[in-house]
């Protein structure tokens, strides 16, 4: 019974050790595609009040994790039965990040700025409905990016058995949600932690100047990564067409491959936005 007992730890141990090494290699498969979905999640978690930045992102949290939960055994059960459907999944994703993307340059280029009174009117109207429309929509791009994250790290592991794909997709997955997440935790709170540093060194001293470099650098950074999202945006996108359309992926062989996916990624966005523009107006005219 002992021995029997032991060899079974000693396969859960084997086992285990196949699993790090699995993760390992998929989790830095998925490297490029984890600091997209950091860049893009960062993005959406802020522009909140103060005291609704940590609610709004333990909410967009819980909406990951319930992505992943929905997306690991669906992926597992196409990738069995259906693995062409896989790719479809993907390049409809792709046209959803396009559209986000540029979507958000159409919007800064050409609409009209909101002056301080109207973003302060509109922000006590329509607060709580923001809130959840934003949310909503970082759940939805969480989804798109998972789905990719999820497929990558699948793909590491094809040539191995189910039990083993099964604890490394999942894995994976778990480790891009509390890592994403924590770390965007941390740069939302950047501004309280400088404050804090600040009250409690009177004002003076090195933790002081570094309480005043993080209140300082947290506007620059939200900038910052509101910009690098919204490229992640449509590169992911453009990333997604190349590798999943063997026209695409031939095409233009000459061009660095940033350059091509990144043109890709805006030409898919612009016309899905000005379809999307064009659905508007006729159902507006239909409803005078």
């Amino acid at each position: 019974m002992a021995s029997g007992i032991f060899a079974i730890l000693d396969d859960i141990a084997a086992l285990m050790d196949d699993v790090a090494v699995t993760a390992k290699v998929a989790t830095t498969k998925t490297a490029g595609i984890l600091g997209d979905d950091l860049a893009v999640n960062a993005e959406k978690a802020t522009g909140f009040l103060s005291s609704r930045e940590l609610p709004v992102l333990w909410s967009i949290t819980k909406g990951s994790l319930v992505n992943k939960i929905i997306i690991v055994p669906i992926a597992l059960l196409l990738n069995a039965f259906f693995p062409i459907a896989i790719k479809f999944v993907l390049i409809l994703g792709g046209f959803y990040l396009a559209f986000e993307g540029v979507e958000k340059i159409v919007e800064y280029l050409f609409h009209r700025q909101k002056t301080g009174k109207e973003v302060v009117e509109e922000k006590e109207e329509d607060g709580a409905d923001a809130e959840k429309t934003k949310v909503k929509s970082a759940i939805t791009t969480d989804f798109i990016l998972s789905v990719e994250i999820v497929i990558i790290a699948l793909g590491t592991v094809l040539d191995k058995s189910l039990t083993i794909q099964i604890l490394t997709v999942s894995i994976v997955a778990l480790l891009a949600t509390i890592g994403v997440y924590g770390i965007v935790a941390l740069i939302v709170r950047m501004d309280d932690a400088g404050y804090k540093l600040i009250k409690s060194t009177n004002d003076k001293g090195f933790f002081a100047k570094l309480g005043h470099l993080l209140v300082k650098s947290l506007p620059l950074i939200i900038r910052f990564l509101s910009v690098v999202g919204t490229f992640a945006l449509i590169l992911v996108s453009g990333g997604i067409f190349v590798h999943n359309i063997d026209y695409l992926h031939h095409l233009f062989p000459q061009i660095t491959p940033i350059i091509k996916e990144a043109a890709f990624g805006l030409v898919a966005g612009l016309i899905v936005v000005a379809i999307v523009t064009l659905v508007k107006k006729i159902i507006a005219l239909f409803k005078k």
